[in-house]
């Protein structure tokens, strides 16, 4: 039984690896084709669609004012712009604040609305409420500490108009502005980065396969509205809504030029629960979907759920049972010190040992490696400091990812048990 647990473990890893092979070329690809490609700003943008921007607020009073600065200075027709802030079922001074700032002079000719909302459903329930009053021929979400560049909604709006028929939604790419902050924003930046220059343009590139974020991205209103809103009871509605996007035959396309700012969390307590909510969705989202793999759907929603279940089961339980037995092994090496008569219960041939320790080699090597092919396509961001905490985060950060997992795997199963509701965790805003 161990033999089996240790070569499953170890075909498991190459797979691993091989998956972040093929993405990486996928992303060296994505990147070599745009550094030749020409960045072209339209003189007239007449032609372009009207867009309702929806941001929702639940006690954003620290980040929203700058936050709706932002949206109302984008390099974007005001004209074609219908603003919407959410002031969802807000005890601080969020709706005061966005009141005073719609009373100045340079916005008394815009189309901004401020909802106040005391409605159920968290973030989801606040754009579906929206969404009814949405006039626009596209939806565009910011989240309330998002700070989209000048031209981040043009990039996302450029990008739906090459082929309008075929893209349900775009996405852009999320920064984080307070990256410097600590020791956990600095890694969190290094993740996010790898994500967006990685992963999302190696699947874009290879597969044609997106995945909108919870920010920063746009989707046809036709589309939502089909779909019938975002899920009030999914704790990952980004998510969700993928799936139904690429179920109706649309393809939610990448446009890595549409950059915003957002705010991470600077704090683990914060991180934890942000990343166990995610997970927790996430998990729900695969099982919700898993049924495609069995059904005549198309093949990027199995590759699409296969990618999710991998990632989030496969090579989890692969990850956390070879930790397992090579640190059961340490262990037991240590107490033979003193006790011989003492052996491990996990034994192995020499070469099987040399064959995962090859792997898990390999595997880190990708991982650095991802994060600083990552780095050198980001302005700025190639340096001998990220290169230093590139090569530590895989024995620190990498691992509160198996801790969260577990944890919201159990505790997913314990609401599947108990028929407890989840409950929407708002991540804390910063000064």
């Amino acid at each position: 039984m161990a033999d089996f647990l240790l070569i499953a473990c170890m075909v498991s890893i190459w797979i691993a690896v091989l998956q972040s092979i093929v993405i990486m070329i996928g992303a060296i690809r994505f990147v070599m084709r745009q550094s030749r490609t020409p960045l072209v700003l339209p003189d007239n943008m007449a032609d372009f669609p009207t867009v309702t921007v929806i941001v929702p607020a639940h006690n954003e009073e620290v980040v929203i004012v700058a936050t709706a600065r932002h949206v109302l200075h984008l390099n974007y027709p005001a004209e074609k712009i219908q603003f919407i802030v959410v002031a969802d079922n807000c005890t601080d001074g969020t709706a005061a604040r966005l009141q005073a700032l719609k009373a100045q002079p340079q916005y008394e000719h815009r189309d901004f609305f401020i909802m106040e909302r005391t409605g159920t459903g968290g973030k989801s329930g606040a754009l579906n409420d929206a969404m009814k009053l949405a006039r626009g021929e596209w939806i565009c979400i910011f989240d309330a500490d998002a700070a989209p560049e000048q031209n981040a909604l043009l990039f996302l709006v450029q990008k739906a108009m090459e082929e309008p028929e075929r893209y349900g939604a775009v996405f852009g790419r999320n920064k984080a502005r307070n990256r410097g902050q600590n020791f956990l924003s600095r890694c969190i930046n290094l993740e996010l980065v790898t994500m967006q220059r990685v992963l999302h343009t190696g699947m874009w590139e290879l597969f044609k396969i997106g995945t909108i974020p919870g920010t920063n991205f746009i989707i046809k209103t036709s589309l939502i509205k089909d779909i019938g809103g975002w899920d009030e009871k999914a704790l990952t509605e980004d998510t969700a809504v993928s799936f139904e996007i690429l179920t109706r035959g649309q393809l939610i396309a990448l446009a890595s030029q549409a950059e915003a700012y957002q705010q991470e969390p600077e704090e683990l307590s914060v991180y934890m629960k942000q990343r166990e909510r995610w997970a927790k969705g996430n998990y729900q989202v695969v099982l919700d979907n898993i049924h495609h793999l069995f059904k005549p759907s198309s093949w990027r929603i199995k590759l699409h759920v296969l990618n999710f279940a991998a990632s989030y089961f496969w090579f989890l339980v692969t990850i956390v049972i070879s930790d397992l037995i090579i640190v059961a092994n340490i262990v037991y090496w240590i107490i033979a010190l003193f006790k011989p008569e003492i052996s491990s219960p996990f034994q192995f041939d020499g070469d099987v040992y040399i064959f995962l320790i090859i792997a898990w080699g390999l595997m880190y090597y990708l991982y650095v490696l991802q994060i600083n092919l990552a780095l050198a396509s980001d302005i700025g961001q190639s340096n001998i400091r990220n290169f230093i905490l590139s090569c530590l985060t895989y024995f620190t950060y990498a691992q509160l990812f198996l801790v969260i997992s577990v944890r919201a795997s159990y505790n997913l199963f314990m609401d599947k048990i108990t028929h407890r509701e989840n409950k929407w965790y708002k991540t804390q805003r910063f000064d």
